[in-house]
């Protein structure tokens, strides 16, 4: 089973990217991201024509999450509220999941938290410690947890990580947060294959970042420890980045040998 995640930074600008990039890696399940469309606007005909269903949660201009799947999926539930009975942050369209083949997949888009004296940094906080609540009421099923985290796990995730710890999405809070929530039975799925530095998964628009690959990897797929064992490969797919109008986020692919 193949499942991606990809934060394509608005639906409806890069339909015609998701849809030929299906063409080329027709995955199972493809979890999107910052969809940036209200529900009743999803493009979901030119998806749909390639065999895929479609279920989505979003808001119009920021947010959105959806799932891509070539298979109907199990149970689909959005936002948080339905495994911790808390709603007060699901206003923010930013949880969809659903299971296929016994695994529950989650996709998340975590919010940015834009800088340490914003209030988006505390409302980040508090989804992270939310996000925590729900994932443990869930285990010890098996999950598969992706999508943009807006988080740099650790330095070797930066292109350049002097002085970042000051700044969203590496800052020490952060990461304990994320450590946290790992520590509930997750691991990395991309660390697994890949050890060293220099992979990422987004690149600013400014200052030719791609092209200096001044990245972060900011986007990931974390497993429960009997996914992990069976997970072939986990890659980042570069090349939809290198498109005319791309989203600033690349694809991550995973390859699950289920038994």
């Amino acid at each position: 089973m193949q499942i991606a995640t990809w934060n394509v930074n608005s639906i409806r600008v890069r339909i015609e990217h998701v849809k030929n990039w299906l063409t080329l890696y027709p995955v199972d399940v493809l979890c999107l991201q910052e969809t940036k469309v209200v529900d009743g606007d999803f493009p979901t005909a030119p998806l749909e024509e390639l065999g895929y269903h479609v279920y989505f949660a979003g808001q119009k201009s920021y947010n959105g999450v959806a799932l891509v799947s070539r298979f109907p999926l199990e149970d689909v539930q959005v936002g948080f509220a339905p495994v911790v009975g808390d709603d007060l942050l699901d206003e923010q369209k930013r949880v969809i999941s659903g299971c296929l083949n016994g695994v529950r997949i989650i996709n998340l888009y975590v919010p940015n938290g834009q800088s340490l004296d914003s209030p988006k940094y505390d409302y980040k906080m508090e989804w992270l410690k939310l996000l925590e609540q729900y994932l443990q009421k869930l285990l010890p099923g098996e999950l598969c947890v992706c999508g943009d985290f807006n988080i740099a796990p650790e330095d070797r995730d930066i292109y350049n990580p002097k002085g970042k710890d000051k700044y969203v999405m590496a800052t020490p809070a952060e990461r304990e947060a994320l450590i946290k929530i790992l520590d509930l039975g997750l691991k990395d799925a991309f660390r697994k294959f890949t050890p060293e530095t220099g992979h990422y998964s987004w690149w600013d628009y400014r200052h030719g970042g791609f092209a200096n690959n001044r990245g972060w990897r900011i986007d990931h797929i974390y497993l429960t420890s009997g996914l992990l064992q069976q997970a072939t490969s986990c890659i980042i797919d570069v090349e939809p980045r290198k498109q005319e109008q791309p989203s600033d986020h690349a694809p991550v692919i995973l390859q699950l040998s289920l038994c």
